[in-house]
């Protein structure tokens, strides 16, 4: 069954362009010209991703980003913007917003992002003895997509989970951002490693923040003792 692709715009020709490249990507496209319309149709078409442009009448990408997070939907969301949205892009990202791309941009670079997105936010059928990376008090199920700490199951949108889950398959390594960009964005992020700083951000939020030290002129390393040096 082809999968569901939301596109939220509320220039028409965006939309028919955007719909006409996920169609003959193999995706199902449903669309929303402006944000209440969106809610409507994540509640009544579940779709698997959302292509959310930031400025929507009646509500904006950053309220329906917002509204979704707080109703604990974890949706993939690539959010367009335009170039002179830079403060909105970092508040998307904080959000819960898992990638953006500027305006303009092209038809295959978006369906290639949404491929990515996809890829890293399906789950793997359970099995009956899960295994598990453990790292202190931190418990990964690649499998699963589920990872603990202290007992707790973490609140991870996609993105979040395999950022966490790469660093714990290097534990103890220093990785630099551009590392981390392009093992969990994978592709040409055009040197804007600002999106890797917000979710490490949100990591450290969701458990100890010792758990993820910086290394000054570096990057980041995850540390198995949670304690930093």
């Amino acid at each position: 069954m082809a999968q569901r692709i939301l596109v939220v715009d509320d220039e028409h020709s965006i939309v028919t362009l955007l719909q006409f490249n996920l169609e003959q990507a193999g995706y199902q496209v449903i669309t929303a010209f402006d944000g209440e319309e969106a809610l409507e149709k994540v509640n009544h078409e579940s779709p698997d991703l959302m292509v959310l442009d930031l400025m929507l009448p009646k509500l904006n990408g950053i309220d329906v980003c917002k509204e979704l997070r707080q109703r604990q939907l974890t949706i993939p969301i690539l959010m367009l913007t335009a170039k002179d949205e830079e403060l909105d892009k970092i508040l998307g990202l904080e959000l819960g917003a898992d990638d953006y791309i500027t305006k303009p941009f092209s038809p295959r670079e978006v369906v290639a992002r949404v491929k990515a997105i996809l890829r890293r936010s399906q789950n793997t059928v359970v099995e009956d003895k899960p295994k598990a990376i453990e790292i202190g008090k931190l418990m990964i199920y690649e499998e699963q997509y589920e990872a603990y700490f202290r007992g707790k199951e973490l609140d991870l949108t996609p993105k979040e989970f395999e950022l966490l889950l790469y660093m714990a398959k290097h534990v103890g390594r220093v990785l630099t951002r551009e590392q981390l960009l392009n093992a969990i964005w994978n592709y040409d992020f055009v040197g804007d490693t600002r999106i890797v700083d917000v979710h490490i951000s949100h990591l450290r939020d969701k458990m100890e923040a010792s758990y993820i030290k910086t290394v000054r002129g570096l990057g980041y390393k995850l540390e198995g003792n949670g304690k930093r040096e």
